[in-house]
């Protein structure tokens, strides 16, 4: 039985038409009610799709040369699809020239929204495509170029994908507002703490602090779909002022700003950034104090000047959101590395994070900076945070 909302099948008809009009036959035929978008942009004036590219785009984003148009095109899919009332899910096919236009429309629905991409790119570096968001993309094993044997397999394994996940009941959510934490492997045993003390009262949503993780957890936020916010673990801005891997982007703490969601935070692991394996660390750091935390991992720890940079990234950001903030600082160690006989142990450092953020946080009413003595992995520290937490919102919002 068909769910409520239509399917969207979207792709270039210029160039897709054959694959897009089967899919969406097949949406239809299982009674799902269906809207194909034409995004193609060598000829918008003539198309079979129920929406045309001019519909989407307007005429004025094909006055130029093909690059032009396709980019424009790309930015008018990123508000048109968002905007829809009737939309219960999306199926987009395309190579890489068609994925990399659609995929950042689908990155703006929000979580939960199903959304599947046929795409020849699909077994490759997936991120840009992917973002932060719940968007599965389906390897189109032959090329997307006309009905075969393959091609008519796969596509309907799409197709009918996507239409159970329309039709399907979507699961009664918990009567527990969600809680966004922030975790790395070296913050584990604070955020498993926080969360064994409020798992009664919260619905504790854990994102692993590795650039996307703190995206999704902000998209989430954006969304309205968290509604407070523990932030153990900024590590990502560490790697974002120095060149890391995991690098958080200019944006971190950006959807709390906006939403004025109950933030209460800290600087979990802002003492390292992160490099592949030892061999890819960039040379102007080989000579710096480097730890491998496995064969895929190395990390490296930040200096008084790199933690100078990380405290006013994050004191900046902080200042511009309305509150409630509490930022909680454990001034005996940010992470397990950074604890006395440890390898990035750094006590002039770590004064370098502490004394700019106290500096450059401004306090008031709804802005706080609540000092522990303790380590970020003591269980004094995590109380603290939880009663940080209780404190600006009455224990549930």
């Amino acid at each position: 039985m068909a769910g409520t909302g239509r399917a969207y099948v979207v792709g270039t008809f210029d160039t897709k038409g054959e694959e897009l009009r089967y899919v969406a036959g097949l949406l239809r035929d299982a009674g799902h009610e269906v809207t194909t978008v034409d995004v193609g942009t060598s000829d918008p004036g003539a198309t079979t799709a129920d929406v045309g590219p001019r519909e989407v785009a307007g005429a004025e984003a094909f006055t130029g040369d093909r690059g032009s148009s396709v980019s424009a095109m790309s930015e008018a899919l990123q508000r048109w699809l968002p905007a829809r009332d009737d939309l219960a899910g999306v199926l987009a096919l395309g190579g890489s020239g068609g994925t990399a236009l659609v995929t950042p429309a689908l990155q703006r629905l929000p979580v939960g929204v199903p959304k599947i991409v046929v795409s020849t790119v699909a077994s490759g570096n997936v991120a840009p495509y992917v973002g932060s968001v719940d968007l599965t993309l389906m390897y189109s094993v032959t090329d997307v170029a006309g009905l075969n044997r393959i091609s008519r397999r796969v596509l309907s394994n799409a197709a009918h994908a996507l239409g159970g996940a329309i039709a399907a009941p979507v699961p009664e959510a918990q009567d527990k507002p969600a809680l966004g934490l922030t975790m790395f492997g070296v913050t584990t045993p604070c955020v498993t703490a926080v969360t064994e003390a409020v798992a009664d009262r919260w619905d504790c949503l854990v994102f692993h602090a590795t650039g996307t993780g703190g995206r999704a957890m902000e998209k989430l936020v954006d969304d309205r779909l968290v509604e407070a916010v523990v932030d153990v673990s900024t590590t990502e801005i560490a790697d974002l002022v120095v060149g890391g891997i995991m690098a958080a982007n200019e944006d971190r703490l950006g959807a709390i700003a906006r939403t004025g969601v109950p933030w209460v935070g800290s600087v979990g692991a802002l003492d390292m950034v992160n490099f592949g394996a030892p061999d890819t660390v960039p040379e102007q750091f080989r000579g710096r104090t480097l730890y491998e935390h496995n064969a895929q991992v190395t990390l490296m720890r930040t200096t008084p000047e790199e933690c100078r940079a990380a405290a006013e990234f994050l004191a900046d950001k902080l200042n511009a959101c309305p509150g409630p903030v509490r930022l909680v600082l454990p001034t005996g160690g940010v992470s397990a590395l950074d604890a006395p006989g440890m390898p990035f142990a750094d006590a002039e450092a770590d004064a370098v994070l502490f004394d700019t953020l106290r500096e450059r946080v401004r306090v008031d009413d709804d802005h706080r900076i609540v000092e522990s003595p303790h380590h970020v992995n003591d269980p004094e520290f995590a109380a603290t945070l939880v009663a940080a937490l209780e404190e600006i919102t009455g224990g549930r919002p």
